[in-house]
């Protein structure tokens, strides 16, 4: 990931055990130097475009064919505002049913999940129960409009959403991501440099390296 190249570098004193001196350092990128989308910008739709994200993707092949670069996928994955890519990038297809078969065993793929309502409506065509909403194994409506004469008592209308069915609409729902569009790019890979160049302080050494204070030097 090309984004750890963007980090500035970070000098900690040596406590490793093979260190020949006290005042030997050991640089390491410094991961508490975090950037993240201006607020200004997250919502203001104009610099996004609705992306889709196909079968198999990784965040690689998507930087790689919206930006024509493979290395800024944590560009793809900051703007569309991922920070755990194994919980909320979606499964493959085969990686999703690997998923589905550990989590309820092959047995139970196709078993109920839970109850949704069926969009149920009068003879009027007027709306009495819309779909889509979780209800328990017993739901059951009971409706009458006497003014139209129209009834409808003890019907089933609900229907099962079985295990798979379930997983696959989450996982589908993680396809639909939002990405900063190609113009707007360079304004943003600027400001993440900006963010990243230290200023003068006590452990500024140059804009890109700090070095703390090695307690291991005493002063006499």
């Amino acid at each position: 990931m090309g984004y750890f190249r963007e980090l500035p570098d970070v000098e900690y004193q040596s406590f490793l055990s093979d260190a020949i001196s006290s005042k030997e350092y050991v640089t390491v990128k410094n991961l508490f130097r975090r950037n993240k989308l201006r607020d200004d910008l997250q919502n203001v739709f104009t610099i996004f475009n609705k992306y889709e994200i196909v079968d198999g993707a990784r965040p690689d092949t998507v930087a790689e064919e919206f930006y024509g670069d493979a290395e800024l996928d944590w560009v793809v994955l900051m703007t569309a505002g991922i920070i755990n890519v194994r919980d909320e990038w979606p499964l493959s297809n085969f990686e999703l049913y690997q998923y589905v078969e550990k989590k309820y065993g092959i047995e139970n793929i196709n078993a109920d999940h839970h109850y949704e309502t069926k969009e149920i409506k009068d003879s009027n065509g007027r709306l009495i129960l819309p779909a889509g909403k979780d209800v328990n194994g017993d739901f059951r409506l009971n409706y009458s409009d006497n003014g139209t004469n129209v009834s409808v008592s003890g019907i089933d209308v609900r229907t099962g959403v079985s295990n798979w069915e379930y997983e696959t609409s989450k996982n589908n729902k993680k396809s639909s991501i939002y990405l900063l569009k190609r113009g707007y790019l360079q304004q943003f890979l600027n400001d993440m440099r900006e963010i990243m160049t230290y200023g003068v302080s006590s452990e500024y050494v140059n804009e890109s390296l700090i070095r703390t204070e090695n307690t291991k030097v005493t002063i006499t």
